[in-house]
């Protein structure tokens, strides 16, 4: 499809745009790129009819970014497909903006060989609603013991690992791990978690988990695991990203890692640098998620950190289930919040409206940042680059309402909440693969 989008705020970090102008899309790519401020309709359909366009978008008050990168997201296929599939989870993530996300392999089973990694590639190819790139486990069956055939899903494309919803516990094999990463030049992505200080918490240790009777996990619980997985990038070379940030120590690390040269970056969701532990009502399993919200330092630190460009990217962590699941007390519910239709409202609503990021900076948190760690030719709409766009409304106001998601998760803090930032239209190479 030939499109060309006028008349919108075009904001490109990659290339230091932001100005009003136009883009000429053809043939998947994009042909042209001029950021001339706005034009007449006249000059919109001379334009299309130059490059044969099949359909005009008007843009004004708009804006026109390159499409979102989500590096964490959980779409349950194969095996836990009543939670979420792939077609599922690539219609809420295009409809969230999303043109490119990064599926964790805690699937069933478990994504820790070609075959099965293989399956949820092609599948995703025939939905073909997003680029759906698949992470491989670290360990097979996710069991800590022996590593996954790294080399043989390295063969059919994989670009990172993670063992996301757990830690490697053996360090010995981690490390072998992060040396084959390195050695294929591949990212890690760690989901920072010391199992053994858990002990049965479903929520952050603090006054709020004492006010309800419910067990709580610590600082501790994340920060050992993040000091080790750090230092083990240091000793290996591997680049090394951290998942889902959630404490103040966490943000520190970072900073100290990315100042003695480590391939290292970090992530923050927008449960985390929203929410703390005050906000949790009751015993109300919506609040469910790990790592679990914590307490305003925490939260405050990670705001910092997204500001100082310490934590350079925004993800969702989203992790659909049944309502069924989530209407148990937190002590039985599985952990996990959706986000894929609401990360970019949310975003917008509390970095950006609130001024503590530009929304240039909110669309390299959410699109340039992403793709430079996984090392793909993403987040950049120069011409002559792959056609994945974005097209929002800044202004748009709206009550977010679990019942609208097209995910088959409805399972969200969020509902009832105030946003502003409604996606008009996705385009992922070439293609609209949602519009309002």
């Amino acid at each position: 499809m030939n499109i060309i989008v006028y008349n919108g705020r075009i904001v490109n970090p990659a290339t230091g745009i932001d100005a009003v102008g136009y883009i000429i899309v053809r043939d998947g790519r994009i042909a042209r790129l001029d950021t001339i401020g706005e034009i007449d309709e006249g000059r919109a359909i001379e334009l299309s009819e130059e490059y044969e366009v099949d359909k005009m978008i008007d843009a004004t008050g708009l804006t026109v970014t390159p499409g979102l990168i989500d590096l964490h997201v959980h779409f349950r296929d194969p095996g836990l497909t009543y939670k979420e599939d792939i077609e599922s989870g690539s219609k809420a993530a295009a409809k969230g903006g999303f043109t490119t996300v990064v599926a964790m392999p805690n699937t069933k089973p478990v994504v820790d060989n070609a075959l099965t990694f293989k399956y949820v590639c092609d599948k995703a190819k025939e939905v073909g609603l997003v680029n759906v790139i698949q992470v491989g486990s670290v360990t097979k069956g996710m069991e800590g013991k022996e590593l996954s055939d790294i080399d043989g899903m390295k063969l059919n494309g994989l670009i990172t690992i993670s063992e996301d919803g757990k830690s490697v516990m053996d360090s010995g094999l981690y490390r072998k791990a992060m040396k084959k990463a390195s050695e294929l030049d591949i990212t890690v992505l760690a989901h920072c978690e010391d199992i053994n200080l858990v002990e049965k918490g479903v929520m952050n240790m603090g006054a709020k988990s004492k006010e309800l009777g419910l067990n709580g996990i610590s600082n501790a619980v994340e920060n050992i695991i993040t000091a080790r997985d750090i230092m083990l990038a240091e000793e290996t070379g591997c680049r090394l990203h951290l998942c889902h940030c959630s404490t103040k120590e966490s943000v520190d690390m970072i900073k100290d890692g990315k100042a003695k040269g480590i391939k290292l970056s970090g992530e923050a969701c927008p449960h985390h640098f929203i929410l703390t532990e005050d906000d949790i009502p009751g015993n109300d399993s919506m609040y469910k998620m790990n790592p679990p919200l914590r307490g305003r330092d925490d939260r405050d630190a990670l705001l910092k950190g997204l500001k100082e460009g310490i934590i350079e990217v925004i993800s969702t962590d989203h992790a659909p289930h049944s309502a069924e699941e989530k209407s148990k007390p937190m002590e039985e519910a599985p952990f996990g919040i959706v986000g894929l239709e609401t990360s970019l409202p949310l975003s917008y609503t509390y970095l950006v409206d609130k001024g503590i990021i530009s929304l240039s900076e909110l669309v390299e948190k959410m699109s340039l940042n992403p793709a430079r760690i996984l090392g793909i030719d993403k987040g950049n709409i120069d011409v002559g680059n792959v056609a994945d766009i974005t097209i929002f409304d800044t202004e748009a106001a709206y009550d977010i309402d679990p019942e609208t998601f097209v995910s088959k998760g409805k399972n969200t803090p969020f509902a009832g909440m105030t946003v502003k930032g409604e996606v008009r239209y996705t385009i992922m190479a070439g293609e609209v693969t949602y519009e309002a």
